[in-house]
């Protein structure tokens, strides 16, 4: 089992970004150019290596190897996304990973590319790319190639060594949750359980009693043996079911207007272990978003559009103004789900001026309003532009 703190560290060590590993301060998939260049890297190093897995380690600055962070980034559905876009896609699979000194919001990302042995090109065009069009590495960069071109087997035996000195260790394992539980969530209720005699599970969060349910809100929840954050939410609230061999998350998210009682069930994701030393999640939406009085929404709508221009003009806003603001990502969902189609867009183009606001919960709000729109459109098989 790797370790994938212990991964990173090895790949930042091994010289610079090479054919077969990359490195990004961070990913920007909301916009075409953003996920453009994304797919571009990830086609790249799948072309370059065809037999051993190839890696993007993101939130490490590219001059020096800081490790900086980057915001959680819970879509398993980033597939689809890749999918979209190539002939021959490569799997990945992306991985929060903590690392120490960071704040509990930040980790480092794992996008691990596994091999294919098949050239992938892009079948439609993105951004600058056009139709047709096939990426390589050279050294550091990602360049366009012709299909044809033969592929290359020279980074196996490399790869192979790296990962095999990141296996992890009893050490390493009893560290982590002596650390997870005595350290980064000595302030809250937390808890650890142990699967099939080899994977540990451990959870935190402020913990609340609803009519005999147990929820919790700012939940971290970490697989100890890889290093790896499964679950962090700054706002929301789940619910956690064990059995021996299954660890189940239900989320639910906040959507009244104006109302911080009315919660809907979001996504449940089930990890199952096996007697194998392997394990694999499960992700289910339950998510109905609640409809309201199509004439309210739009003058809701119209409302929240006002109080952006002022942001972009910066207009100095009332106390209630900025009430509402605190509101205003989640009110714009709420919209787009009552067939406001542009409201995504407006919340979106808004993010400077939200990430701005003295009012740090504001922006907070914003990334957690993303993240599940961002869930639901990548729930379907393939994205739609």
């Amino acid at each position: 089992m790797i370790n994938k703190r212990l991964l990173i560290k090895n790949l930042l060590a091994h010289n610079d970004e090479s054919s077969f590993y990359d490195k990004k301060r961070q990913l920007n998939l909301h916009t075409k150019e953003g996920k453009g260049k994304f797919v571009k890297h990830i086609c790249a190093l799948s072309n370059s290596n065809p037999s051993n897995n190839s890696y993007i380690v993101v939130g490490v600055e590219d001059k020096d190897n800081e490790i900086v962070g980057t915001d959680f980034y819970d879509d398993s559905r980033i597939q689809n996304l890749v999918n979209a876009y190539l002939d021959n896609p490569p799997r990945i699979q992306y991985e929060n990973v903590p690392f120490p000194g960071l704040p509990k919001d930040k980790v480092v990302g794992l996008v691990t590319i596994r091999p294919n042995n098949k050239i992938s090109y892009f079948k439609k065009p993105v951004h600058t790319i056009p139709y047709g069009t096939a990426f390589m590495r050279r050294g550091s960069n990602s360049v366009p190639v012709e299909k044809a071109e033969e592929m290359n087997y020279q980074n196996t035996a490399t790869v192979i060594d790296i990962e095999n000195s990141s296996r992890n260790s009893i050490g390493h394992t009893l560290e982590g949750v002596i650390d997870f539980l005595n350290n980064r969530h000595k302030d809250m209720a937390s808890g650890y359980r142990v699967f099939k005699e080899l994977f540990i599970v451990c959870w935190a969060g402020n913990k609340k009693v609803v009519k005999g349910n147990t929820y919790y809100s700012r939940v971290d929840i970490e697989l100890i043996n890889e290093q790896v954050k499964l679950f962090y939410s700054a706002l929301d609230e789940v619910s956690i079911d064990l059995t021996d061999d299954t660890f189940s998350i239900t989320e639910y998210v906040s959507l009244g207007l104006n109302d911080k009682t009315s919660y809907y069930p979001l996504e449940k994701v089930s990890i199952h272990f096996h007697d194998n030393g392997y394990y694999n999640m499960e992700s289910q939406m339950l998510f109905d978003p609640p409809q309201y009085n199509r004439k309210m929404m739009y003058h809701i709508y119209n409302a929240n559009l006002s109080l952006i221009a002022k942001l972009e003009k910066g207009v100095t806003l009332s106390e209630r103004e900025e009430r509402d603001l605190r509101n205003l990502p989640h009110t714009l969902m709420i919209c787009y789900l009552n067939g406001f189609e542009d409201a995504k867009y407006r919340l979106a183009e808004a993010k400077p001026y939200l990430k701005a606001f003295p009012d740090a919960s504001v922006y907070v709000s914003f990334k957690e309003a993303m993240r599940v729109l961002r869930k639901m459109k990548y729930d379907r098989p393939a994205e739609s532009e």
